[in-house]
């Protein structure tokens, strides 16, 4: 290297160098490999959370010997209804990583799930008229989106994927 390479290159400077290497490196794969080790570890928090319920779920089953057997089934189904909420939480997250979308009926089906779970709930402990109502025009309309996301959905389905989606077979 010459004497004038040699100064250019030091005259061009560290910081002209970064910021050359980081214009040239693509922000975009960035952006995905930084999304897909945070869903990463998101998907590894629901699996923890998904095993640590299904382990209380199973520890509940214990209020059989001691408490009445309608509390003791009523806990159970909470938890269990509670459980499948994060099933779906996690098939949108694995949804996402896997097409790079958010599909609608995953969290529609997530809400679903919950909405259920707090109508059982409410029904357990004798709740008022009017938080049944409630309850069922949100479960109304939620059902009313999900037949409208699957019916309208950007992506190409056939008619046995949109009844599969709709929950209408049940193998």
């Amino acid at each position: 290297m010459t004497q004038t390479t040699m100064d250019q290159t030091l005259s061009y400077g560290w910081h002209k160098r970064f910021m050359d290497t980081l214009m040239a490196y693509d922000i975009i794969r960035a952006w995905e490999a930084g999304t897909r080790f945070i869903l990463s570890l998101l998907t590894l928090t629901i699996l923890i959370g998904l095993a640590g319920g299904v382990v209380k779920t199973f520890l509940d089953l214990r209020l059989l010997l001691s408490a009445d057997v309608e509390v003791a089934l009523r806990q159970v189904v909470v938890d269990t209804l509670t459980l499948l909420a994060v099933v779906e939480v996690l098939k949108t997250t694995l949804a996402y990583c896997s097409e790079g979308r958010v599909r609608v009926t995953f969290i529609i089906d997530a809400v679903l799930v919950v909405m259920l779970t707090e109508v059982i709930s409410r029904w357990f402990t004798g709740g008022e008229w009017h938080q049944f109502v409630i309850l069922g025009g949100i479960l109304l309309t939620l059902g009313l989106m999900r037949i409208v996301a699957v019916r309208y959905s950007p992506a190409p389905t056939t008619p046995a994927q949109q009844a599969n989606q709709l929950g209408l077979v049940f193998l």
